[in-house]
């Protein structure tokens, strides 16, 4: 585990431990400064390298604040937020909990994820970016389960909250339950190249873009052009004067093409 120098320093190896884990763990010693500071979910290299050292069954890298987590399998490779609502939804769909057969993600869910569940014959509802509307749209649509890419993961049935630890001991759940290695469960969904490109636009247009009848055109021929196996998410920076582009599909050398003919289309435009 990397703690991120933050909330779960202590006790997530306690609880762990307790469980009956062999349990491996970096940064968790807060000095007040150093939270998050190149360790924790947003740079789980760290973490890979730990697995692949100790032979682990699983890595858990937690943000400093303990709400996100972003984990890894004994073979190094990277299960985000998209691929632990996968796992999980699929588990709660064999136990017939998954309320309504709906997982509530945010616009930057990868498109993978809807098409996984499809084929599990569960939905996939979006909402903006941001964990408080995640839990609104599952309050409202009696969803149990939620979360964003970047691993905040809400379980309604214990928290309204994302829960790093929580969200832990629910992916080794599944395992145990399943008896399968993360490995085999992180290969369930097939992520698509997401390609996200900023344009820098004058403050008091970027929440204006699609007003413009030239960019929606824009947008809508390069939709046109991935024939249902592609997509285009604009919005604006929340504390910047930036509006961000993401395209995502299946050529990664395409996506870039299209994201920064876009993003320099819309810089021009709203500059």
């Amino acid at each position: 585990m990397d703690t991120g120098n933050g909330a779960l320093s202590e006790i997530a190896e306690h609880v762990l431990r307790r469980l009956g884990a062999e349990v491996y763990v970096i940064n968790n010693t807060p000095n007040g400064e150093n939270i998050n500071l190149s360790c924790g979910s947003t740079n789980p290299n760290l973490i890979k390298e730990l697995v692949i050292q100790t032979g682990a069954d699983i890595g858990m890298s937690f943000d400093g604040d303990a709400d996100r987590i972003i984990a890894v399998d004994e073979k190094g490779n990277i299960v985000d937020g998209d691929h632990i609502l996968a796992i999980c939804a699929t588990y709660l769909k064999k136990e017939n909990r998954l309320l309504n057969n709906t997982v509530v993600g945010t616009i930057m869910a990868n498109i993978g994820l809807k098409r996984y569940l499809s084929e599990i014959g569960a939905d996939l509802v979006y909402t903006q970016v941001g964990d408080r509307y995640v839990l609104e749209e599952m309050r409202r649509g009696n969803f149990v389960i939620g979360g964003e890419q970047s691993g905040h993961i809400i379980f309604l049935d214990y928290n309204t909250t994302g829960d790093g630890l929580a969200t832990g001991l629910h992916i080794l759940e599944v395992m145990g339950k399943l008896n399968k290695p993360l490995s085999e469960l992180n290969e369930l969904m097939t992520s698509y190249p997401q390609v996200l490109v900023n344009a820098k636009v004058r403050n008091d247009l970027k929440n204006k873009y699609m007003e413009f009848e030239d960019i929606r055109a824009k947008v809508y021929a390069i939709e046109s052009e991935f024939k249902g196996k592609g997509r285009v998410v604009i919005r604006p920076s929340g504390t910047e004067s930036l509006v961000r582009v993401m395209i995502e599909g299946e050529n990664e050398d395409v996506l870039k093409k299209y994201a920064g003919e876009l993003a320099k289309y819309i810089e021009n435009r709203l500059s």
